[in-house]
């Protein structure tokens, strides 16, 4: 019996990076569905398209591309944002996930993740 070889480049996905991906893959996958019942709206167009980029993004999470973590946190930065109009509570809620979820991805664990995926791509 003959066991496939681990290339030494292949570096197993953090399981915190598996988590934000489905997370992401989930949220957007939800918020498309929810906001898809009301195409009357002026803004239909641009949130379904934000909610599909944010699944989007989840998914290449999971591939390991490293641009997608950026794109991540380009979608929680916005939200930071459009909630510090809204609330005070929510503006807090998206403040503490970006930052948690920026620490998250930018550790080194999944730091070398994205790094040794970007290697074993050239």
């Amino acid at each position: 019996m003959t066991f496939p070889i681990k290339a030494e480049h292949e570096t197993k996905r953090p399981i915190i990076v598996t988590a934000i991906g489905v997370l992401f893959i989930l949220a957007g996958a939800v918020g498309f569905v929810y906001h898809w019942h009301r195409p009357y709206d002026r803004d239909f167009a641009m949130i379904e398209s934000i909610r599909a980029l944010t699944a989007v993004g989840g998914a290449f999470l999971l591939l390991g591309h490293g641009w997608a973590r950026w794109l991540i946190l380009l979608w929680l930065g916005l939200h930071v944002g459009m909630s510090a109009l809204d609330s005070v509570g929510k503006f807090a809620f998206h403040l503490v996930l970006l930052l948690l979820i920026g620490y998250a991805l930018l550790r080194p664990p999944a730091s070398e993740y994205f790094r040794a995926k970007r290697g074993a791509a050239r």
